[in-house]
């Protein structure tokens, strides 16, 4: 069914953590975010301390608890670090939250107005996979920093921004046989098309597999790539991430950028750890994906990754963890008309992966 309302992109992406003082901090030192709202103890918020890091259109929202019996404890002993809700700005929060809950949504939240001296921003919220909520945010010409009952911070660090421009995708990793069942939910309730499709015949290694649907909007703003495993001889790296964060939930984002070797360079430079890429993947790079701009060398001493489509190609390249557990982690991606995701470089992405798998033990 169509929807009554309308997708504009991702707002922003909240996450649950143990310290946002300090989350906060490492954001702006390494990714180069800047800190530009705050709320907490001083705002009258005596449950959870907020922090608001920017770059560009890029929005992160930190919390933290302040009480030992807040739910955010619960989602933290159950998952630890990772995101809880990705918001979408939409024209109407009110018929989103309707729209969706009719057709098989669970609310998280109802339709409020939150207001203060920049404005009024109505929101709602649904429930999607594992414990992620999707947040519609309506801004009605909002003119606040970020959310009434955020207070605008300064930071006394000077970031040095990355690159990141916006998010260009947010992949989700589902249990096994649950993929279909995730995509069919944003199918009903958005009216999402899929976009791309692989199964464990194109992503596969001589030990683990995976399958991957892509669904999005009918305008390509919102891509969410869903995952599954694959059998295979060995412990996948979505079976990995299931077990870490006992059950589904938010594997990686996607920051897009208009020169990724700028930004890995300065990722490189801040403590940002990359995955390996052997240096024969570049050996035969191209006859892969033919004639592109960048020169092949600086691509192999940077590690970074290209694919081709029908449309162009692209470059990525992904971190490991960034935090203790096997789980989160990002992407970065410069599309030169490129419309898919990369899957040419799956292979080796996956041999990547499952190197430092092996080491942690959990291959």
């Amino acid at each position: 069914m169509k929807p009554t309302f309308k997708l504009l992109g991702f707002d922003h992406v909240t996450f649950a953590v143990g310290n946002a003082k300090q989350a906060a901090h490492y954001y702006q030192t390494v990714y180069g975010f800047d800190l530009v709202g705050y709320r907490g103890l001083e705002q009258g918020d005596r449950e959870t301390a907020s922090y608001v890091l920017k770059q560009n259109q890029v929005i992160f929202v930190l919390n933290s608890p302040y009480k030992s019996a807040s739910p955010l404890n619960g989602l933290l002993s159950k998952h630890g670090d990772g995101v809880t809700d990705i918001a979408f700005a939409v024209d109407d929060a009110v018929k989103a939250w309707e729209h969706t809950t009719k057709n098989g949504a669970k609310s998280a939240f109802e339709p409020r107005t939150m207001k203060d001296d920049g404005g009024k921003v109505i929101v709602s919220g649904i429930h999607t996979y594992g414990d992620v909520t999707h947040t519609f945010v309506q801004r009605e010409g909002y003119k606040g920093m970020f959310l009434p009952g955020y207070a605008p911070v300064k930071s006394r660090i000077k970031p040095d921004p990355v690159g990141f421009l916006f998010i260009d995708h947010i992949v989700g990793n589902q249990p096994d046989n649950e993929m279909e069942n995730v995509v069919r939910f944003y199918e009903n309730i958005f009216g999402f098309q899929r976009l791309w499709t692989v199964d464990d015949k194109d992503i596969s290694t001589e030990y683990t597999a995976l399958r991957s649907i892509v669904v999005s909007d009918e305008a390509e703003n919102i891509k969410m790539p869903i995952n599954e495993p694959a059998q295979g001889m060995k412990k996948s790296q979505i079976e990995e991430y299931v077990e870490f964060n006992s059950g589904a939930g938010v594997q990686h984002i996607a920051m897009a950028t208009n020169d990724i070797s700028t930004t890995v360079k300065k990722l490189v430079a801040n403590g940002t750890d990359f995955l390996y890429v052997p240096d024969s993947y570049y050996d035969t790079l191209k006859e892969r994906v033919g004639e592109i701009d960048e020169d092949i060398e600086a691509l192999r001493k940077l590690g970074i990754l290209v694919d081709r489509d029908d449309r162009g190609y692209l470059l990525q390249l992904f971190t490991k963890p960034v935090q203790d557990r096997p789980t989160l982690f990002f992407e970065l991606i410069q599309r030169k008309a490129a419309r898919s995701f990369g899957k040419g470089n799956f292979k080796a992405l996956f041999e990547s992966i499952e190197r430092e798998q092996e080491r942690r033990g959990t291959l």
